[in-house]
């Protein structure tokens, strides 16, 4: 068989498609505070990264999550820099976004900072014991809104 080219796109049809935004920290920051779900990409402690879906606010210009014993948390202590992103679609405006908050992960100890993530409405999809909460102090928050493009199938 000799070598087909698959076309990128129906010939006489041009891409309509608008090039991706970047989005501006307070609009990265702004679309956080209007979603309930991220994922945490950590370093875990044997080596290797894994990702997490977590519950999260924005709170103060930080990302701010609760957790319990286990894996999330000892690769915190570990490796302290992590990665966090969230993002959205809208099916019928056919829109998306996406943020990456990139930073370092610290324990909330201050007494009077923990009675205020007490006050914070933060509310997990998994049921259990979640007594830690986690800070990521952003060293970059970057995002970029987009149109998405349906493939049309001949």
């Amino acid at each position: 068989m000799g070598d087909v080219e698959t076309p990128s796109k129906p010939p006489g049809r041009p891409d309509r498609t608008p090039p991706p935004t970047e989005l501006s920290e307070s609009e990265c920051l702004e679309l956080l505070g209007g979603v309930d779900v991220g994922r945490l990409a950590v370093e875990l402690v044997g080596g290797g990264v894994d990702i997490f879906p977590v519950n999260f606010v924005v709170h103060d210009g930080t990302v701010l999550l609760r957790t319990g014993t286990g894996t999330k948390l000892t690769s915190i202590e570990h490796a302290p820099s992590v990665a966090f992103e969230a993002d959205s679609f809208d099916w019928y405006e056919r829109t998306a976004w996406s943020v990456v908050v990139k930073g370092e992960a610290s324990l909330t100890i201050d007494q009077s900072e923990q009675f205020e993530s007490l006050g914070i409405e933060l509310e997990s999809w998994q049921p259990g014991r979640k007594p830690f909460f986690v800070r990521i102090t952003p060293s970059s928050t970057t995002g970029r809104r987009f149109t998405v493009r349906r493939s049309v199938v001949p």
